[in-house]
């Protein structure tokens, strides 16, 4: 289990590495299964596979090739592999993530697959992950596991230490939901940031409310994440989960208690896109072509 200290430090900075969370032979078997992936998306020209509400599974970037892959994201892989349900529901993954949370338990929300290939363009700008997942209250962790080595170079995640204890910033233009915040904030919170690293079997925690982002990959060395979004057992769900599963709601961590529990949070409910790219809802594109 995690010290004391450890999950101090995720309460003060709103994130927490911690390292070899998993075993190479547990990192090989992930990145088996997802390298399969990526020798499919070389048949393909655009986003591919169904998710259960009729979505693409599979999600490329516009510099997608069969000679250069670049498979960005894979939806609710614990659907589709059994090596990444066991990750993401009974493994110290969740283990750690259901302690950070405290409470009486934690439930997986969604569970993803973020990579970026070799000299892809794939870049996060800066957003708060809470605004896209809203819930009665902001217990949310996001829990991020390095399927491969992640360093200063390769476009890690990038921090803004203790600004989950700000405000919710808007991440809408106008009547635009575009998944980041403007301008203004970048400019006047962002301008610190702190890189999350490690070697593969590494685990970063974050906190739902930090201000994050990352950068393409300019290396030969692949960036793969598995990133699964706990919440509190008693965080009762606004809207549309933005990756729904069949393994949404389950009980990871502690026990049910029956109640729901809500903070004071003001914010405006997200749109949740009509494809599969987030990234092209980042990049100000019209949301009927996502």
């Amino acid at each position: 289990m995690l010290e004391q200290w450890q999950i101090d430090q995720y309460h003060e900075q709103g994130f927490l590495v911690v390292e070899n969370v998993f075993t190479p032979s547990e990192i090989k078997s992930l990145q088996e299964a997802f390298n399969r992936w990526v020798e499919d998306s070389r048949t393909q020209e655009v986003a591919w596979g169904e998710t259960i509400d009729g979505r693409p599974r599979f999600d490329v970037d516009k510099d997608h090739s069969a000679e250069r892959p670049s498979l960005r994201r894979v939806a609710s892989p614990t659907e589709i592999s059994d090596v990444f349900k066991h990750t993401a529901l009974s493994s110290r993954l969740a283990h750690y993530s259901g302690q950070l949370i405290g409470g009486s338990g934690a439930r997986l929300h969604h569970s993803k697959v973020n990579s970026k290939l070799p000299y892809t363009s794939t870049q996060v700008k800066w957003h708060q992950d809470f605004p896209f997942t809203p819930h009665s209250n902001d217990d949310l962790i996001t829990s991020l596991l390095m399927v491969s080595d992640v360093t200063a170079e390769n476009g890690p995640l990038q921090v803004i230490p203790g600004s989950h204890k700000g405000e919710l910033f808007s991440h809408w233009d106008d009547d635009n939901f575009t998944g980041q915040v403007s301008p203004e904030v970048q400019e006047k919170y962002c301008q610190q940031p702190t890189s999350c690293f490690g070697p593969a079997g590494s685990v970063c925690f974050m906190h739902t409310r930090l201000l994050h982002a990352s950068s393409p990959n300019n290396t030969q060395m692949p960036r793969t994440l598995f990133i699964a979004v706990y919440a509190a057992e008693d965080a009762l769900p606004y809207g549309e989960n933005p990756l729904p599963s069949k393994h949404e709601g389950a009980l990871v961590w502690g026990e049910s208690s029956g109640e729901i529990r809500s903070t004071e949070n003001k914010l405006r409910l997200p749109k949740k896109p009509k494809g599969a790219s987030f990234f092209v809802q980042q990049e100000g594109q019209d949301q009927h072509n996502m």
